[in-house]
C-alpha cells in the first residue's frame, strides 16, 4: 500500500526542468460609475496595477509551492518587460538559468483591466514567431546543462503557441530526456500537437484531443472518446495518456488500463490555472514512482481545489495531501 504522506514528503527532493512560453500577467484594477462622452466605452478610475508570474511560469510557482525544486526555461526580449520579467523571479525566489534574453523578441505581455470585479479588455504584447535557431540551440544547450548537472527528475513541455517550443527544440530535448531517463511530461497546444513521441505523459484537454485526432463527439458516446484516444496513441506512443475533462473530471490510460476519475463536487470560483495545476502534480507523482490511477486522482483533486479560488493561484500543499489521504 503507498504511504501518500511519505510521497508528498517525497516531492521536497524532486527537481523539475519547465520549458515552454512565459508571460507576465499584469491587472490594472479600478472601478467603473459612468461612461465616456467620448465614445461607449466605461471609464476605469485606476485603482491598483498588479504583476504576476503566467504561462510556463506559472507552473514552476505550482512546482515550488509543492516542495519541489523547479527551473523555468524560457526565452524573453531584451527590454524593460524582460527586467521586470527577472524582478518577478527574484521575487518569487525562482532561478533565471534557464532563461535566454533574445533581442529579436518581445516579452510577452497579458494585460487585463479590470472594472468593478470584472474583466473589461486584454491587451496583448507579445511575438508568436518561432524563435530563431540560434535561439533554440542556446536554450537547449541551457535545459541540457541544468537536467545534467542538478540531476533533474523530469521536464515539462509548457506550450502556449508563443513560439518557443519549436519542433526542434521539442524532438531534441525528448531525445536527451529519453536518453538519460528523465520523465517527460506535456501540456500541449495544437501547433506543435504531433511532435510530442514518445513522451512518458501526453495531457491535452477534451477540446485539444478532438481537434488534434479530428474527431468530434460528445463524451456520453464513450467508444467514440476511446476510438480518438488509441489514434493519439498510435501517433504519439506516451507511456500515460491524461486527458481532463473539465467537469466530467479526468482520464487516464497506461496500456490496457484506463480509468475515469469523476470530478468532485466544487463551488468554482474560477477555472483559471487549473490545467497547470494538474500538469505540475500529475508530474511529481509520476516522478515518486505513483501508478497511473493514483497520477490521476491526486491531479484532479489539486486541479479542483484551485478552483475554489478566484484568480490564477498555486495549490496548496497542506489542503491537498489533506485530501489526498481520503482517497
Amino acid at each position: 500500500m503507498i504511504d501518500l504522506k511519505n510521497t508528498f514528503d517525497a516531492f521536497n527532493s524532486k527537481k523539475i526542468i519547465i520549458v515552454g512560453d512565459v508571460m507576465i500577467d499584469t491587472y490594472l484594477n479600478g472601478s467603473v460609475s459612468r461612461i465616456s462622452p467620448e465614445a461607449p466605452v466605461p471609464i476605469v478610475q485606476f485603482k491598483s496595477k498588479e504583476h504576476r508570474l503566467g504561462g510556463a511560469a506559472n507552473v514552476a510557482l505550482n512546482i515550488k509551492a509543492l516542495g519541489a525544486t523547479p527551473f523555468i526555461c524560457s526565452v524573453i526580449g531584451d527590454d524593460e518587460d524582460g527586467k521586470l520579467f527577472h524582478s518577478l523571479l527574484l521575487d518569487s525566489a525562482l532561478s533565471a538559468q534557464g532563461i535566454v534574453v533574445d533581442a529579436e523578441r518581445m516579452t510577452t505581455v497579458k494585460t487585463r483591466v479590470i472594472g468593478n470585479n470584472q474583466q473589461l479588455l486584454r491587451l496583448d504584447s507579445e511575438r508568436t514567431n518561432p524563435i530563431l535557431t540560434a535561439t533554440q540551440n542556446e536554450l537547449i544547450q541551457r535545459i541540457q546543462t541544468i537536467a545534467l548537472t542538478e540531476k533533474v527528475d523530469a521536464i515539462i513541455f509548457e506550450d502556449y503557441n508563443k513560439g518557443v517550443l519549436t519542433e526542434n527544440v521539442i524532438r531534441t530535448l525528448i531525445d536527451f530526456a529519453n536518453e538519460h531517463e528523465i520523465i517527460t511530461t506535456v501540456d500541449p497546444k495544437k501547433e506543435n500537437f504531433f511532435a510530442y513521441y514518445n513522451v512518458t505523459l501526453f495531457k491535452p484537454n477534451l477540446k485539444e484531443l478532438k481537434e488534434g485526432v479530428g474527431l468530434n463527439f460528445e463524451m456520453n458516446d464513450r467508444t467514440a472518446f476511446l476510438d480518438a484516444v488509441s489514434i493519439l496513441k498510435e501517433r504519439l506512443n506516451p507511456t500515460f495518456t491524461f486527458i481532463t475533462l473539465s467537469e466530467l473530471g479526468v482520464y487516464i490510460n497506461e496500456g490496457e488500463e484506463n480509468h475515469f476519475i469523476p470530478a468532485h463536487l466544487r463551488v468554482i470560483a474560477d477555472v483559471s490555472g487549473a490545467g497547470d495545476t494538474v500538469i505540475s502534480v500529475a508530474t511529481l507523482c509520476l516522478a515518486c514512482g505513483l501508478s497511473a490511477k493514483l497520477v490521476a486522482e491526486i491531479a484532479n483533486l489539486a486541479g479542483g481545489l484551485v478552483c475554489e479560488k478566484i484568480g490564477v493561484i498555486s495549490v496548496d500543499k497542506e489542503q491537498l495531501m489533506s485530501e489526498a489521504l481520503g482517497l
